[in-house]
């Protein structure tokens, strides 16, 4: 126990200073809407679980938590890492069109929810994610509100092609023009290639990467590919984690993840939380998605869309990362 309690204290100390903020001062934080693929990859464990650090620290105020893809256990394992933090009430949502539906190959999706408490039995359970998306952004203050997916592209492409309706009397696509200040999405190749996001709904991805009104970040495949983390997650001695089993159960099964898996997600929140200046270099201009799901990229001095190109040492940034991972949940939330 008090191995835990210096871990814990360690922890919080790290989260960039910002440990006596609290959920109080969430009109101060940063209001980011998490949309992930959960399942087919791990990553997004991690990704979320630096998510909720970053809400312990009072550095973000997480407003919902939606899943692109239609796997009965996704929503399931997104409520239990919520629950796990101290955040059972944040809205779940999922594609109620169709979509991409897939499970996990390591058997850790159902593994922890079969051991944690959730109350969502299936994805097809949870609400509608345009629902959600408009319910949330009209609520909110204008240019407020950062999006960050790491995943399929279907819930933001049902979001721009909504109709004006009870929530709101803005489309969806003047809806995030007027609400959203930032999307970071991880996805694509860059400068060209083909990457699972984009090509798994190439239609959605086409859409909204042609007609997404604002700012748009890519954390390129590339740049996850070299940056490992969770065997120091796995090694530490925090016990009944639901992140620390995922990547307990999943990273001996893969000969590729021996030094720790990609963090491919793990980039995305990142920068949805502390930018790009110090991490990363930019290059902007403009993603082309092509109809097989492949990207090229367009330079433009003058574009709002960028991809980052690695600039922070990529063990220092793994170390970075992978201590937001290990966060131990607040307990007076």
């Amino acid at each position: 126990m008090k191995r835990l309690t210096v871990l814990t204290m360690i922890t919080l100390i790290l989260l960039t200073g910002c440990s006596n903020q609290t959920k109080k001062d969430s009109n101060k934080a940063l209001k980011i809407i998490f949309d992930t693929d959960l399942g087919p990859d791990y990553d997004d464990v991690g990704a979320l679980a630096f998510l909720h650090a970053m809400a312990d620290s009072g550095k973000v105020e997480i407003l919902a938590t939606l899943a692109s893809n239609k796997h009965e256990l996704v929503a399931p394992a997104i409520e239990v890492i919520n629950t796990y933090f101290g955040r059972p009430e944040l809205p779940i949502g999922a594609p109620k069109t169709e979509g991409v539906s897939l499970g996990s190959t390591q058997h850790w999706a159902d593994s922890i929810v079969a051991k944690y408490p959730h109350t969502i039995k299936s994805t097809n359970d949870a609400g509608d994610a345009v629902d959600i998306y408009r319910k949330i952004l009209n609520s909110q203050p204008d240019s407020s509100v950062t999006i960050v997916t790491v995943g399929f592209l279907t819930n933001l492409n049902n979001l721009l092609e909504s109709q004006p309706d009870n929530i709101s009397p803005l489309s969806g696509k003047d809806l995030v023009s007027k609400k959203v200040n930032r999307l970071v999405s991880m996805a694509g190749r860059f400068p060209e290639g083909k990457e699972f996001n984009v090509f798994k709904d190439s239609t959605a991805s086409i859409n909204v990467y042609e007609n997404w009104p604002g700012e748009v970040i890519f954390t390129g495949f590339e740049i996850g590919w070299e940056i490992r983390t969770g065997l120091r997650l796995i090694k530490s001695p925090v016990q009944n984690s639901p992140v620390k089993d995922v990547f307990r159960i999943s990273i001996p099964l893969a000969a590729e993840d021996s030094l720790g898996r990609m963090s491919w997600d793990e980039t995305a929140v990142l920068i949805g939380v502390y930018g790009t200046k110090g991490f990363f270099d930019t290059v902007s201009g403009k993603i082309i998605v092509n109809p097989d799901g492949s990207n090229t990229w367009k330079n433009d001095p003058d574009g709002k869309q960028f991809y980052v190109k690695q600039k922070m040492p990529v063990a220092q940034m793994s170390n970075f990362i992978e201590n937001r991972m290990m966060h131990i949940p607040l307990k007076d939330k």
